[in-house]
């Protein structure tokens, strides 16, 4: 009797693994299609978006910027367009995988992407911020640069402008990730009023000359510039 207990038992046991293999095998399968289908799902997407790009030609506008210096920090070597396809590749993977742990059925999993999911957007956000902060400090250097010229008051405004956006941006994006908020709050609120103090100081003591000079380089420049517009749309 013990030995054929002990036989019914050991059946019992495997007959259980194999009925819950079986049960998890579907689930199991939906697991790796739906891994297989968001991996096609986010190539296609990421490619169309990197060739969208090369053709609006945001790599050369980065690139001919001052705001390149914080683009190469933030991806060395690698043109914009390959980072954010390859960013747009990850995030449309990363989603379709937590859709598919879901599937799993396993609950502490399940409770710890549905976690990771919720903060997802504000990764996304902070991405956009960022390059539309790149594009706009591009496209106002190079305004800057055709409007004012190579004159010192030029050169400091392309200069200056752009940082303090890709300043204010960085600080958006702290907030957005949620970052230690109320810190960051204090620390942009203390930036812009050094800056300001800076400012108000620099042209408020002895600086009068300096702006002075400054602002007449900038309308003569402005002068020289719109006597060529004229001289190009009279050409035809």
């Amino acid at each position: 009797m013990p030995r054929q207990n002990l036989a019914l038992n050991v059946g019992e046991s495997f007959q259980t693994a194999l009925d819950g293999f079986f049960g998890f095998l579907p689930k199991l399968l939906g697991f790796l299609l739906i891994l297989l289908i968001g991996y096609i799902v986010a190539r296609v997407v990421s490619t169309i978006i990197a060739k969208l790009l090369e053709k609006l030609g945001v790599d050369r506008t980065l690139h001919n910027s001052d705001a390149n210096q914080y683009v190469e920090r933030v991806v060395p070597g690698a043109s914009p367009s390959a980072a954010i396809a390859t960013l747009v590749f990850y995030l449309i993977f990363v989603f379709f995988l937590f859709t598919a742990i879901g599937t799993l059925e396993i609950p502490a999993l399940t409770d710890f992407m549905n976690d990771v999911l919720a903060y997802l957007p504000n990764i996304i956000v902070a991405i956009v911020i960022f390059v539309l902060a790149a594009a706009i400090s591009g496209v106002i250097a190079a305004g800057v640069a055709k409007l004012l010229g190579d004159t010192p008051t030029g050169k400091i405004v392309a200069t200056v402008l752009p940082a303090i956006i890709m300043v204010i941006a960085f600080f958006m994006i702290l907030e957005q990730l949620n970052i230690a908020p109320e810190i960051v709050r204090i620390a942009f609120a203390a930036t812009i009023g050094a800056l300001a103090l800076g400012l108000a100081l620099a042209f408020g003591l002895g600086g009068r000359p300096v702006a002075q000079r400054m602002l007449e380089d900038a309308y003569e420049a402005g002068q020289r510039n719109k006597e060529q517009v004229k001289a190009d749309i009279q050409a035809g």
